[in-house]
């Protein structure tokens, strides 16, 4: 399988586990001191074949996604579960310990995140739902950013990815809908 957008990743080792996954060009950011150098080509490649950024699911990854989506807007972005980027011993996490289907899924259901002002789903949304503050929050955040496909956040990044990816209300109900169930097994 041949893959038409540049992935962003964080380095030599991601762009391996890409390539094990299928056929794809990679921009290394280097970790996540991205450089100015760096900014150019992937918005050199937005413009001529699209961006997908895969970045490890931990805080320097978000910390490169933020910083790409501020000078390259318009990028597609995928998200490794954490579960299926975690070093078999559990003491690392990373795009380069994900198998090769995991990077194939993540990559398939790439988003464009936007910036809108429309509050589909509000932050009273997402209290009621449990998903901010009280005990099960946490979990709640995890298993639904899985089932949407845009990665961990806690309350308040939810709620702006919530708005970022343009996820309806029907996509958000029928996601929690699915987790509260999983919840109760």
């Amino acid at each position: 399988m041949k893959i038409k957008e540049v992935i962003v990743v964080e380095g030599k080792d991601d762009t391996r586990a890409v390539q094990r996954a299928l056929e794809a060009d990679t921009i290394e950011t280097n970790g996540s001191a991205v450089s100015i150098e760096t900014l150019k080509k992937i918005k050199h490649a937005h413009e001529k074949r699209g961006v997908i950024v895969l970045t490890d699911p931990d805080y320097p990854g978000e910390k490169i996604r933020k910083k790409i989506t501020e000078h390259v807007p318009g990028c597609k972005h995928a998200f490794i579960h954490k579960n299926e980027a975690r070093q078999r011993n559990g003491r690392s996490i990373g795009v380069e310990h994900a198998s090769p289907d995991a990077v194939r899924r993540a990559l398939k259901a790439a988003h464009v995140m936007m910036e809108t002002e429309e509050e589909l789903i509000t932050r009273e949304d997402l209290i009621a739902a449990g998903l901010i503050g009280g005990p099960k929050a946490a979990t709640r955040r995890d298993l639904l950013g899985e089932r949407l496909k845009i990665g961990y956040a806690n309350g308040k990044q939810l709620h702006k990815r919530l708005m970022m990816f343009q996820i309806s209300r029907e996509e958000f109900f029928e996601a929690l809908e699915q987790v509260l169930r999983e919840e109760e097994t």
